[in-house]
């Protein structure tokens, strides 16, 4: 009982650490396609983000200017990707790809050059990446039956990018659902011809969800690179990106259930590390390549059992003329 109830704790710890790049690239994915912009690009920013984070890091010695660093070049491709589909009306699908192609090969050219470790960053010291913090009355829980050890490996221990996360669930679904701007931003992605007939500006409206789908997204890629790890690693996103992407058409491009989306995937993940070279009953040990394949088994069957009931933003993915 005792060691079923740690396991579960360890796993619910794993989960949380999990989830956080996707629950944040998801969130910000959700703000461009509401607005009626494809986000396939979610996989490039992240990389990026996760490098240039990484890279500045190193060079200052700094956590916060290494994060403020992969923000600022999440931005700057979500931008690149705007410039593409919503100045010159390009496929959202292609321009998206493109950029996580060439965010995929960039990272590690720079990489090569300049820190010469394989298209890896140094690692990273004890100032240049973000410790776990101690929430207070660990100490005098942690003799409380089961109580103790969820407080103290769950919901403490995380380092600060896992606390803003979790705040930015409920501040994206009231930014979505109760300001004037998220009203905006869902009308653009419904019917931009009547939101530009009101007066506000469509263009503008899109470029401002990618601004802050880059912001979302540079979290996330700075997580794995100064928070979860201690350096970048060539293509350290490895899909988290199109997971999120899934998470956020799995729950229909509303905050809660594409959280929730991004928790069962985290899950999966954290099942699947738990269970590589682990004996099962009547089976023996699974190959490893079966047991990683869980999580995108997971996707295809949720994908190919609820894609067909979502029901996505009407414009999304057309480019908006103005009437002349």
């Amino acid at each position: 009982m005792a060691e079923g109830f740690l396991l579960a704790v360890l796993l619910a710890a794993s989960t949380v650490r999990g989830a956080v790049p996707r629950v944040l690239a998801a969130l910000g994915g959700l703000f461009s396609e509401r607005a009626g912009v494809v986000d396939i690009g979610l996989e490039g920013k992240m990389l990026v983000s996760a490098f240039a984070a990484a890279a500045t890091a190193a060079v200052t010695g700094s956590a916060w200017v290494g994060l403020g660093a992969g923000i600022a070049a999440s931005v700057l491709v979500a931008l690149v990707h705007g410039f593409a589909c919503i100045t010159h009306r390009g496929n959202q699908v292609v321009s998206g790809m493109a950029l996580n192609i060439t965010m995929s090969g960039l990272t590690v050219v720079l990489g090569y050059a300049w820190f010469h470790e394989g298209g890896q960053t140094p690692l990273l010291g004890p100032g240049a990446r973000f410790p776990p913090l101690q929430l207070p009355g660990v100490a005098r829980v942690a003799h409380v039956p089961l109580v103790g050890l969820v407080y103290g490996e769950v919901l403490s221990g995380q380092n600060v990018l896992v606390y803003l996360a979790a705040l930015a669930v409920p501040a994206v679904a009231w930014v979505v659902y109760r300001t004037r701007f998220g009203l905006r931003l869902r009308a653009v992605g419904e019917s931009p011809g009547a939101v530009d007939t009101a007066g506000v500006s469509v263009s503008a409206t899109r470029y401002r969800a990618l601004v802050v789908s880059g912001v979302l997204c540079g979290l996330a890629g700075a997580y794995l690179s100064i928070a979860q790890h201690a350096s970048f690693i060539r293509d350290m996103s490895a899909g988290k990106g199109y997971l999120a992407l899934a998470a956020l058409i799995f729950g229909q491009w509303r905050p809660g259930p594409t959280v929730a989306a991004c928790l069962l995937f985290a899950f999966a993940d954290a099942v699947q590390t738990r269970l590589q070279g682990t004996p099962l009953p009547l089976v023996g040990v699974v190959p490893v390549q079966l047991i990683q394949a869980i999580p995108y088994l997971l996707t295809v069957g949720l994908l190919a059992g609820f894609v067909g009931r979502a029901v996505a933003p009407r414009a999304i993915g057309v480019p908006y003329v103005k009437e002349r």
